[in-house]
């Protein structure tokens, strides 16, 4: 994804300073254009806009979204300096000030020195004759190439606007509430790429959506979709590719709340306690009146407290040792308290906070720790106004009724238990990840011999819950291959010879043995004639499930992929065949994703496609295959193309070498 570049400056030729005509066409194709797109900028100018309608549409929707501002003062044109006010009215940073001299001249325009932007950095460029100076070209764009990529890497603590400089308390619009009603080029890209990643979010597709996270139509919108990406690995459990996304978006805005907030989430459960600490002490710092910063300080030393006396996921521990092991952990008891204690002080309607404050401090009494009843019965009358109106305001929330199921646990009202947590699940509206999450603070309670009957009774509701929801399926190895075409007829330097056919077969089949392949696994590819088609034949010989994902509608990819090779009819029978066995029907890469971004190759974003729902099980569990001669295809997006990010990505690598079939 390209920054977005927009271009404030006279249009056509206009009179200089000192009398003659300086074409700003010419400036603009030969210095700023060149040099934007050397620096990795797409470029826009309102003026080439040929949309219909009014030219300030896409404007203001530019000054406000893009990137990058390039704003040339070298006259005292009146829609360049607005348009330069108006971006510093929206955004604090994002803009170079470049501004054309003439030797000729003897003195620099008036509109370079002007006082409102005279202390800003400017990049002078040189003109002769009302051209960009042929002599000085090539400096003057290297030197602007360097200063927009400073500006777009600069820190955004770095507030360039003199705007948000000089009003250090002003805070920047949020892009998403200003999108100009009106129809432009960036709000048809902006609406018709949130429509697929929400379909894909309810749809529960961490692939796709990482897919889509990479594509955005401009970097305004990346920020949100690795957010959106990271939530949905995280609800699968992938803390680890979660905070790849979360990274990702603090790059792009070491600031953003949201994405510090889950980057320490990840942290904490990737059992990386001290980072989570530092980044927790870091947002408490920044944002100390948050109530959701400082439970999250609270979540992290919570859940360093359970490691420090669970043990490992497959170890065993006599009966009772873990009360004993967690009461002789105190001391990181009371670090898990304080914080959600602040929080909840913070904001009193914080029920989360307030009922996780209260539980803890239960079990240090239950561990027999120091607690004072006075404060622990006022921490209780908190936590119940807290959740009586959070249910007054939504009585269906699930999050409220299940604080409510934990506060009638803790204070062991053994009639309420039953009854609340039944009612709890039934507003789950089959959410197994909101299910999941009560299910593991009643087997924290269960684990340290908390009211064993009413926990014991609320742990068999809510499964009881999960087992009413259809299981998805959840492969126990993702087996992603990527193979050679056979050879088209008359192929000047073969590649997969047709006759090579049957051993390439034994191969494949031989790799996916190896593997254990059955119908526990899920395999992922396309469907080319040759390899594509023998793994999918070994595959379903094998039980495993497959899905087929294709960079093209499938006539269409059946025309390209499959009647080239040599014997195309039978490979499109074979084809068929393999189709009609399958559980789940093609995916096809524009009808689920939407066009992919201007310039790009469907194969490549196929493979990453591939690559990215594969991941989204588990770096761990994918496994892949290939059949290649280890050169470069015959174009952009093939097997050398997956082999790459797989090895980048996770090594795990099954090669089968075409040369080495003869």
């Amino acid at each position: 994804m390209k920054p977005h570049a927009f271009i404030a400056m006279p249009f056509g030729a206009k009179p200089g300073p000192h009398g003659g005509l300086i074409d700003f066409n010419r400036v603009l194709d030969d210095l700023l254009r060149p040099a934007l797109e050397d620096a990795g900028c797409e470029v826009f100018r309102a003026d080439e806009e040929m949309r219909a309608g009014d030219i300030r549409v896409d404007m203001f929707q530019e000054l406000l979204v893009a990137d990058l501002v390039i704003a040339d003062l070298t006259l005292p044109n009146a829609n360049v300096w607005y348009e330069l006010g108006v971006r510093h009215a929206l955004r604090a940073r994002g803009v170079v000030l470049v501004y054309g001299a003439d030797a000729a001249w003897g003195r620099e325009a008036d509109s370079a020195k002007a006082f409102d932007t005279y202390t800003e950095r400017k990049l002078r460029y040189h003109l002769a004759g009302g051209l960009p100076d042929a002599t000085q070209l090539a400096a003057d764009r290297d030197r602007l190439v360097a200063m927009v990529r400073e500006t777009l890497a600069t820190s955004t603590r770095r507030k360039v606007s003199p705007v948000y400089a000089l009003l250090p308390h002003l805070q920047q619009p949020q892009w998403r509430r200003l999108l100009l009603a009106d129809a432009n080029e960036f709000s048809d890209a902006y609406r018709e790429w949130s429509q697929r990643m929400e379909v894909a979010r309810q749809r529960n597709r961490p692939g796709d959506i990482m897919t889509l996270a990479q594509e955005t139509p401009t970097r305004a919108l990346a920020l949100e979709a690795k957010c959106e990406a990271g939530d949905s690995l995280l609800t699968l459990h992938q803390a680890a590719l979660a905070l790849e996304q979360f990274d990702a978006a603090l790059e792009i805005d070491p600031e953003d709340l949201r994405a510090r907030q889950k980057q320490a989430i990840c942290l904490g459960r990737l059992g990386r306690f001290e980072e989570a600490r530092e980044c927790t002490q870091a947002l408490t710092a920044d944002h100390p009146g948050d109530a959701e910063c400082w439970a999250l300080a609270g979540r992290v030393e919570k859940d360093s407290w359970i490691a420090r006396w669970r043990p490992a996921p497959h170890g065993t521990v006599a009966a009772g040792a873990l009360r004993e092991a967690a009461a002789a952990e105190d001391a990181s008891l009371g670090d898990a308290i304080a914080p959600y204690l602040r929080a909840f002080v913070a904001n009193p309607s914080h029920h989360y906070s307030g009922l996780n404050a209260y539980m803890l401090t239960v079990l240090r009494a239950h561990l027999g720790g120091d607690v004072s009843a006075a404060d622990t019965d006022t921490l209780q009358g908190g936590v119940r106004w807290a959740v009586r109106s959070a249910l007054a305001r939504s009585p269906r929330d699930y999050w409220a009724r299940a604080s409510q199921a934990m506060l009638s646990l803790l204070r062991a009202d053994a009639a309420a238990v039953p009854r609340d947590y039944r009612s709890a699940a039934a507003a789950a509206d089959r959410d197994g990840f909101a299910l999941d999450s009560t299910l593991q603070s009643l087997i924290l309670l269960r684990d340290l011999g908390f009211q064993p009957a009413e926990t014991s009774q609320a742990i068999d509701i809510i499964e009881r819950e999960l087992r009413r929801l259809a299981p998805p399926f959840v492969p126990r190895q993702v087996l992603l291959f990527s193979g050679h075409m056979v050879d088209a007829p008359g192929r000047p330097q073969a590649r997969f010879p047709a006759a090579h056919e049957g051993e390439a077969a034994r191969r494949i089949g031989a790799a996916l043995d190896e593997l254990g392949a059955d119908a526990r696994d899920l395999a992922l590819c396309q469907c080319a004639a040759g390899g594509d088609l023998l793994f999918l034949e070994a595959a379903q010989a094998r039980g495993v499930r497959c899905q087929v994902m294709l960079p093209q509608a499938e006539p269409d990819y059946i025309q390209r992929s499959i009647l080239p090779s040599t014997d195309g009819a039978r490979w499109r029978d074979r084809w068929f065949a393999v189709r009609a066995a399958l559980a789940d029907p093609p995916r096809v890469l524009p009808d689920e994703l939407g066009p992919g971004p201007r310039g790009q190759s469907a194969y490549v974003r196929c493979n990453d496609w591939l690559m990215n729902t594969a991941l989204a099980w588990g770096p761990d569990k994918t496994r892949f295959v290939c059949l290649w001669n280890g050169s470069g295809g015959d174009g952009p997006g093939g097997t050398q193309h997956l082999m790459d990010e797989v090895q980048r990505r996770t090594g795990r690598v099954q090669w089968i070498d075409t040369r080495t079939l003869g």
